[in-house]
């Protein structure tokens, strides 16, 4: 596997990595764009931005710079990523960003079956870009009822996190100009390590994200653009 795409995903990486091969397939993104990772934790999207030579807010709810920037030293990423706290329901932007980028955090934003709250996260996003600045997501899905079982039972956090469905998704981006969405991912999410759920992924890649209907994958990802 891929190092610095591990240090980029961190997780399930090769089935959330096609986020990323979508975006790169779709956009040019080399061309010193202001750039802002939602959520950032670890910081992994924003090192992907910054090795494209973008200049990058890496933020997150609180405490972010201790928690991303070692990531980001590893790569001797000085000078294009700066570290700020930001709530993603309310960013203090307004038509600022060329890109912004988050991956699996609307759900926990959600928490307590919160559906004006995310939706306020797109409608902040919104305000936050440019015209015609786009919008770069991947999130979890609510997936088939085998997944919502196995969550509840397994995953510490699935009884608090709020899992959207696609129609959802198509609801939070009404706001923007035009959108579009893919779905992946099946097996993949049952693995109990790296290793397990790198094997899994192959299997959805080779027949489940093939057969299986949109709605039992736990992955969407796509690009949005005001």
């Amino acid at each position: 596997m891929d190092k610095i795409n591990k240090d980029i995903i961190q997780w399930d990486v090769n089935s959330w990595i096609k986020a990323l091969d979508f975006w790169e397939s779709k956009i040019d993104l080399n061309n010193g764009l202001t750039c802002l990772e939602l959520g950032g934790r670890e910081g992994g999207l924003s090192l992907w931005l910054s090795l494209k030579g973008n200049k990058v807010i890496c933020s997150d709810l609180k405490d972010v710079k201790n928690t991303a920037q070692s990531l980001h030293l590893k790569y001797d990423l000085f000078s294009t990523i700066c570290y700020q706290d930001i709530d993603a329901t309310n960013i203090p932007y307004e038509n600022y960003f060329d890109i912004i980028v988050f991956k699996s955090i609307i759900g926990g934003i959600g928490r307590g079956n919160n559906l004006d709250m995310q939706k306020k996260v797109f409608e902040e996003i919104f305000k936050a870009l440019k015209p015609g600045g786009k919008l770069l997501f991947a999130e979890n899905l609510s997936a088939s009822p085998i997944h919502q079982t196995i969550r509840k039972r397994f995953v510490n956090w699935a009884n608090y996190w709020r899992y959207i469905s696609i129609n959802e998704m198509n609801f939070f981006l009404s706001d923007f100009s035009k959108y579009e969405m893919k779905t992946t991912g099946v097996l993949g999410t049952f693995g109990r390590n790296e290793f397990q759920r790198h094997c899994l992924s192959k299997i959805d890649d080779l027949l489940l994200n093939r057969v299986c209907p949109e709605k039992w994958k736990y992955i969407v990802y796509g690009i949005a653009v005001k």
